[in-house]
């Protein structure tokens, strides 16, 4: 009765796991991070990543929406360019499970003498990293960096929910919390 109410739990585990995104992010300690209140989107570096427009579309429009929610206004005189950096790579992950049985000293006869066999299973997924940088307008130094490391999606109907994750799970980290 134990095993039936751990299986829930399991799979919650295996499916929280298999969405989650790991951030990190960096700063120049001696930033005020609190003068900032203006925003734009660093055209040139933006346009130099290699990813599809309507995936840009998406990470813009996604930071867009959080920024906005820290309190930025966006602006033709910025104090802050932001700007986005992609990569993924493809993983492999080969599993092997022995379905055996048999017969024999120590655990007991089997009087069929069944075999099940190994199993091997292949699975894909694409693993992408998001890098948002926030650059000082006037200085024109990066004064903020944050990462973002998880699982791509390839369904369309979950590609928008997928960016905007990893957009916010980023941008939580920012303004930095200085010790």
């Amino acid at each position: 009765m134990k095993t039936f109410k751990l299986v829930p739990i399991l799979l919650l585990l295996i499916l929280t796991s298999c969405s989650s995104i790991t951030v990190y992010s960096d700063y120049d300690k001696n930033v005020d991070f609190a003068s900032y209140k203006t925003y734009a989107f660093f055209k040139p570096g933006i346009d130099k990543v290699e990813i599809s427009d309507l995936d840009k579309r998406r990470i813009l429009h996604a930071i867009e929406s959080e920024m906005q929610a820290k309190g930025f206004t966006k602006s033709e005189t910025p104090d802050v360019l932001v700007n986005i950096f992609t990569k993924s790579r493809e993983q492999v992950d080969v599993n092997q499970f022995n379905a055996g049985w048999g017969y024999g000293w120590g655990w007991g006869w089997n009087p069929w003498m069944m075999y099940g066999g190994n199993r091997t299973t292949v699975s894909t997924s694409t693993e992408g990293t998001l890098y948002i940088d926030l650059i000082d307008a006037k200085k024109k130094e990066m004064i903020w960096q944050g990462e973002g490391i998880g699982v791509l999606t390839r369904n369309i109907d979950k590609k928008d929910e997928r960016i905007a994750e990893f957009v916010n799970k980023i941008l939580a980290q920012y303004p930095p919390v200085k010790k």
